[in-house]
Formats: C-alpha cells, sequence, structure tokens
C-alpha cells in the first residue's frame, strides 16, 4: 500500500510498504481524512522535542488526526466494529500502569502515540489500532469532521479547563487551528469570546466566522478576561496570559513554543489564579463527536483544501495547496490517485 514515511529532517516521501494485518485486539481501517497538524510539521523538521530526547526516531510514519472505516478486525475484537466509520484515539496507553487504571492512560509513561512515538500513523492506505481506542462517527459526522475530531478533543478540554459560565470573557490567543476550535467551543458555553493574533489575514478569517473581537498585541483592549487559554506557540505569550487573567481567573496553556516560556509564579499567586496545561484530546473525544453531530459546532470552514498523499512533503516543508482557502488546517485523502509522472523529455 502507499504511505507517506518520514527518514529524517526533511527527507521524506510517498513510498509502497506493506500493510497492516489486525493483530489480537487490533484493528484495520481504510483510511478516508487525515488532518496534516503542527507536530507533524515538528517531525518533518526534525524540531519535535520527542526526537530530540531520543523517544521518537526515524524512520516514523506521521498522521494523527484520522477519519476512516474498518475493515479487518483481529481476534478478540467484536466483529460488529467491521463496517464502522470510526476515528480513534491518538495516546494508546498500556492499560496497566496506575495511571492507566486511574483513567489516564493518555499519560502513560509507556503509552504509544498513533504517527508520533511507536504506532505507524495514518498517512496511508490502511492503518491499525487497539480496538479499545476507537469512537464511532455517527452519519452526521461526515469524514472530514472525523479528523478534526483529535484537535477538537484537545479543544474543548482547554475550554472546559477555562470554566467559563455564560457571559464571562475569554480571551484566546493563537488563532490557529486549536485557537478557532476552542473559541468556537467556548462561543458555545455562551462566553464573550476575543481572539488575538499576529497577522490580518488570520484575523480577517477569524472574523469570517462570526469572531468580531479580534486583536492585535498592540489593539488589544484593557478589559477583565476572566479566562485566557493560550493556544499560541509564542514563548512570550505564557506570561503575557497571566498578566491578562483576572485575579481568581483561570489560565489554560495548550499552545507549546519551540523554545521554554519564563513565567513568573508571584503573578499567578498573588493573583489566586488557576493555571493548567492541556497535552491530550482523549478525555474530550465523545463529547467532541457529540458536539459535532449535533450541529452546536461546525469546524468544516477550518479546512483550507483536501490533498493527495503525494502533496504532503511539500505542505509539511510550509507550502500552501493551490486553490487553498483561508482556513488554517489540510486534510489529506490516502487512497486519492497517486499525481501522474512527469512527462519523458529528451
Amino acid at each position: 500500500m502507499r504511505a507517506f514515511v518520514l527518514h529524517g529532517a526533511g527527507r521524506a516521501g510517498v513510498e509502497d510498504v506493506e500493510p497492516p494485518a489486525a493483530g489480537p485486539g487490533e484493528v484495520v481501517v481504510d483510511v478516508a481524512r487525515v488532518g496534516v497538524c503542527g507536530t507533524d510539521v515538528e517531525l518533518y523538521s526534525g524540531e519535535l522535542q520527542y526526537l530530540r530526547d531520543g523517544r521518537s526516531r526515524f524512520p516514523v510514519r506521521p498522521g494523527h488526526e484520522w477519519s476512516g472505516r474498518v475493515a479487518a478486525v483481529g481476534a478478540g475484537v467484536d466483529p460488529g466494529w467491521a463496517g464502522h466509520r470510526v476515528m480513534g484515539d491518538t495516546m494508546l496507553g498500556c492499560r496497566a500502569c496506575r495511571r492507566c487504571r486511574g483513567g489516564r492512560q493518555h499519560l502513560c509513561e509507556d503509552r504509544q502515540e498513533v504517527g508520533i512515538l511507536g504506532r505507524a500513523g495514518a498517512l496511508a492506505a490502511r492503518l491499525a489500532v487497539p480496538a479499545w481506542s476507537l469512537h464511532a462517527l455517527p452519519d452526521t459526522v461526515d469524514d472530514a469532521l472525523g479528523a478534526l475530531v483529535e484537535p477538537g478533543g484537545n479543544a474543548l478540554r482547554a475550554v472546559r479547563a477555562a470554566g467559563l459560565a455564560p457571559g464571562d470573557r475569554v480571551l484566546v490567543t493563537g488563532p490557529g487551528t486549536i485557537g478557532l476550535l476552542a473559541a468556537m467551543f467556548a462561543r458555545r458555553a455562551g462566553a464573550e469570546v476575543h481572539l488575538l493574533g499576529r497577522d490580518a489575514a488570520t484575523l480577517e478569517f477569524a472574523a469570517s466566522l462570526g469572531f468580531d473581537r479580534c486583536w492585535t498585541a498592540e489593539s488589544l483592549p484593557q478589559l477583565p478576561y476572566e479566562a485566557v487559554i493560550d493556544a499560541s506557540n509564542a514563548e512570550s505569550l505564557p506570561a503575557r496570559a497571566v498578566e491578562w487573567v483576572e485575579p481568581g481567573g483561570r489560565v489554560v496553556f495548550i499552545g507549546l513554543a519551540g523554545t521554554p516560556s519564563l513565567l513568573d509564579t508571584r503573578a499567578l499567586a498573588l493573583k489566586d489564579a488557576t493555571a493548567t496545561g492541556i497535552l491530550s484530546a482523549s478525555p474530550g473525544l465523545a463529547a467532541t463527536i457529540s458536539a459535532y453531530a449535533e450541529g452546536a459546532v461546525d469546524p468544516r470552514p477550518l479546512i483550507a483544501a483536501t490533498i493527495g498523499l503525494d502533496g504532503v512533503a511539500a505542505v509539511l516543508s510550509g507550502e500552501r495547496p493551490e486553490g487553498a482557502g483561508p482556513g488554517p488546517k489540510v486534510h489529506v485523502a490516502p487512497g486519492a490517485p497517486a499525481a501522474p509522472a512527469p512527462p519523458a523529455t529528451g
């Protein structure tokens, strides 16, 4: 089968690889859609922290935001899964340690992460995953929405951590995919949503989604924010988030900068503020599917383009697909036909 494989920083391409088989407790999925994520970009550039500390090693087949249909089931798996449309958890704990038994399998020290750590990802025609990691998709959640469940689960958890009540004012920094999804879930919770970005095009797109309080750092009004959700990759913003939040408020950190951020914990303590970090979508996947199914949140406008496997390397290197819309997310349809070979010359 065709798969996108990374062999080193900037060294990647589409290859023919052995298709997966469904081992005991596993299913094989025909992959329908895969979202390209910032983590995939960091894998491609070699800057991902997991690579630096030796947890992840090349070769890697990325892709962890996916949807598809179960094609085969392994021993011990309910045969009723066959034919079901599904998405799956990225974080695969050992299911035996204290954290896993306590419902925190996404924090397992020995976890695999689909497409990132120890488990081949979804940028391929087929994917093998444990059956216990699956979430069924209703008919009202199409393939594109299914591949947006994983980032949506992260955003939903960030909004839950912000503890928003109707009428609360929340500032979301970094209006990329996670930031905009967090803004959508915060709006659903009845909050007054403000977005902080860096460039006019990004903020104009956010405004097109109905968010009319979009600011740069220079124009941000001095207002009381009951919560601040930092979904940016700017190392300076975690400290600013603590400055901006109201005393007694909540600061949620879900964005990751490439270099460490400095945060004065005295500012946090003297405001009696609560700070929370969000790592994974795992505890928020089911609720995200429900929100999409009900139409309470519709993130489809975030998808700028859907490409085939042959276009993935260009996207990971920073190129925008031809004809792409203004959204921040690129999807991949692994089953799309291969690009035709260039005509012979000479």
